[in-house]
């Protein structure tokens, strides 16, 4: 071990926009290009990382950061609604299940450690858009994409999203785009908004 090994500081890094896998694998690049940083574990969010704070700081890692579309979160309110944010992405794109409200409720209670009220309640006011809403915003960017990978049948998609029928996902779908199901299948330029850009906070 080297002197300046004895000096390294192990952290949880809170990092906002890492929305998808590919987002997991980029930071990881990022910051153990560096040579200094060194990661322990990363899921959606959020960082475990090694680093000897006399050579860098968490201001560095920012910057470092920020050149690829992500940045450091600090303040613990934003902390948590960033936590809901990359919890519900990855109920929905990585948890394939239902995703009935109650699940919804469930997973995100337990996994953020409070109760959902308190966290729906702050997720409105921090972001101006209701949890519930949120929610159904990712479930539309999940079926937009199931439908683009043209391997599972309407019916197959609405069962997996947990909706009881084909025209109950269509009617929703809908509703937030403008066009059926059906219609966006048949589109020859399906439109996904980024998961980062659901919501602009």
């Amino acid at each position: 071990m080297q002197p300046a090994d004895l000096n390294t500081n192990t952290t949880t890094l809170h990092i906002k926009n890492m929305t998808s896998n590919s987002c997991i694998r980029l930071v990881k690049e990022q910051l153990e290009r560096t040579g200094f940083i060194k990661v322990q574990h990363i899921e959606l969010g959020e960082a475990q990382v090694s680093y000897n704070p006399q050579v860098i700081n968490e201001n560095f890692i920012n910057e470092l950061l920020k050149n690829c579309g992500f940045e450091l979160i600090n303040n613990k309110e934003t902390k948590i609604v960033e936590q809901i944010k990359t919890s519900v992405i990855q109920l929905i794109f990585y948890g394939n299940n239902s995703n009935s409200l109650i699940r919804n409720s469930d997973f995100l209670s337990e996994r953020i450690g409070q109760p959902y009220t308190s966290l729906s309640k702050l997720f409105s006011e921090k972001t101006g858009t209701t949890l519930e809403k949120y929610i159904l915003l990712i479930k539309i960017e999940r079926i937009k994409e199931l439908i683009s990978y043209d391997e599972m049948t309407l019916s197959e998609i609405a069962y997996q999203m947990g909706y009881s029928s084909v025209q109950y996902l269509s009617n929703q779908f809908k509703q937030i785009t403008g066009m059926s199901v059906t219609e966006y299948k048949s589109s020859t330029h399906k439109h996904r908004t980024p998961l980062s850009k659901i919501i602009n906070n």
